[in-house]
């Protein structure tokens, strides 16, 4: 791999790192955000829906403009906008001003995070050297999050909330600068006009729409008129978003790039993978400051090992194994060791010490350093070069998705049991780990469907690839 090469890879990695750490680092400084801003307690969770909200939504988008514009030129946009969102973020003194900063926040990151895999797959079209630098991209996203909570329990502990934004602005101006100069330029594949708006309104306003209806399922409920109404909008946004795309000469969202079986098959494993993980990363943080005690500091130590784990995987193990054994086969193993770690965490004892009982559970998250180096490459292995932006913004999508749905039903499912464990007169500390137990299970059964989904949808790589132009008739004049 060239020097170059390498700097690139470091920019795309960087701004990944920054996104990802973005979305956890905020999670430690809330109690400190909401004494300082006076938020409610239901107007503080805003700071993390405003984010997921935007980030989620406008992904798919954010890929498709990529593809048409340029991906350089939406990358270097979509940092830029994060960098100026994380300077009025940290200078944020009401509720709604940072509100509106995570936001902006957000669209900067679905922007730069669309395209990044795109940049990527088009820059290392060598074998080898593409599975290397998956590993290492994958190793930002894969470690980031449990970073973020050691790295903002620092920040707030030592400076105040202010510098877990304000610290996003330095790195994004090196990010930006050196995205100039060392990412090569692409060629746009169409104009501007071509990029169907309409079909972007829809699926936007559908995304959106459907996120913020799940991150609201814990307030609301399940079956409420709210969940139910909004919900059904939802979908029917999307239902006519993908009628749109069947009959249009130039759709946001071709649908021939499903005929993959790695496409759609990585996308859903990938989905159903992000929301059990969520029952380590949100709930065994509550576990471990609820039952056990811990600070937030002390909650982010605690997480250390598996992002070590998990990154010393993902960067020096999972590119050997993948060139070895394939992409199908790691990402198996993966799922194994990743089921085995939820089924442990389902046996959770209420007064747990740390070597015994949680330690074995960071080694086998290490599973999560293999899972997501191959999925990437199995998402992206059939983009062709003109919907490599595409491809890269539905695969980031699906993953917003999986954390969304991963909050809402975890949560819900760990507050019903805990619920009726206390009215039940059962004491607070065994009503909470009862909680969590089920929405561990829960997890590894959402484990052992995305491995009956690996095993029976998805093929070795270089067996499948998507139609290429070449294979599929012109579109019709208009």
């Amino acid at each position: 791999m060239s020097y170059p090469a390498r700097l690139a890879l470091a920019v795309l990695s960087a701004a990944t790192l920054m996104t990802v750490l973005d979305g956890s680092i905020v999670t430690v400084a809330l109690p400190e955000i909401q004494r300082d801003l006076g938020f409610t307690a239901a107007g503080l969770s805003w700071t993390v829906n405003a984010y997921l909200i935007a980030f989620g939504g406008l992904l798919l988008l954010g890929g498709r403009l990529g593809d048409l514009v340029g991906r350089k030129t939406i990358f270097l946009i979509g940092n830029a906008i994060f960098t100026v969102a994380s300077l009025l973020a940290g200078a944020a003194t009401t509720p709604a001003m940072l509100i509106a900063a995570r936001f902006l926040q957000g669209v900067g990151s679905a922007s730069a995070s669309a395209v990044a895999l795109g940049i990527l797959v088009t820059l290392f079209t060598e074998n080898r050297q593409r599975k290397a630098a998956i590993g290492v991209f994958s190793f930002t996203g894969a470690a980031g999050a449990a970073i973020g909570q050691v790295l903002g329990g620092v920040l707030t502990d030592a400076f105040g909330w202010h510098w877990i934004f304000l610290i996003n602005v330095p790195i994004g101006l090196a990010t930006v600068a050196l995205a100039i100069a060392v990412l090569p330029a692409d060629r746009a594949n169409g104009p501007a006009r071509r990029a169907d708006l309409p079909g972007a309104a829809l699926v936007t306003g559908a995304l959106m729409l459907g996120i913020y209806t799940v991150v609201e399922i814990e307030d609301h409920g399940w079956t409420s008129g709210h969940t139910l109404g909004l919900g059904a909008v939802s979908l029917a946004l999307l239902a006519f978003f993908v009628l749109r795309q069947s009959r249009i000469d130039d759709p946001l969202l071709p649908l021939r790039i499903f005929r993959s079986r790695n496409v759609t098959g990585a996308n859903l494993v990938q989905m159903l993978t992000v929301s059990a993980m969520f029952a380590f990363q949100v709930l065994l943080a509550l576990y471990l400051q609820r039952v056990l005690g811990y600070g937030a500091l002390e909650t982010g130590l605690a997480m250390l090992p598996a992002a070590v784990t998990i990154g010393g995987v993902s960067l020096f193990v999972s590119a050997r194994l993948i060139i070895r054994f394939g992409e199908r086969a790691v990402l198996i193993a993966g799922l194994l060791l990743l089921a085995a770690a939820m089924v442990r965490l389902a046996w959770l004892p209420v007064h747990a010490s740390y070597l015994p009982d949680l330690l074995p559970v960071m080694v086998l998250i290490a599973g999560f350093g293999l899972v997501l180096p191959a999925l990437t490459a199995l998402g992206m292995s059939g983009a062709e070069a003109g919907d490599a932006g595409l491809v890269s913004g539905l695969f980031n999508t699906t993953q917003q998705i999986g954390m969304a749905l991963g909050v809402a039903v975890l949560t819900t499912v760990a507050a019903a049991r805990t619920g009726a464990l206390l009215d039940s007169a059962t004491p607070t500390s065994e009503a909470l780990t009862g909680g969590y137990r089920v929405a561990f299970a829960v997890a590894a059964a959402l484990l052992v469907a995305a491995l009956g989904v690996a095993v029976t949808v998805l093929r070795p790589v270089s067996t499948t690839a998507l139609p290429t132009r070449a294979d599929r008739p012109a579109a019709p004049v208009a």
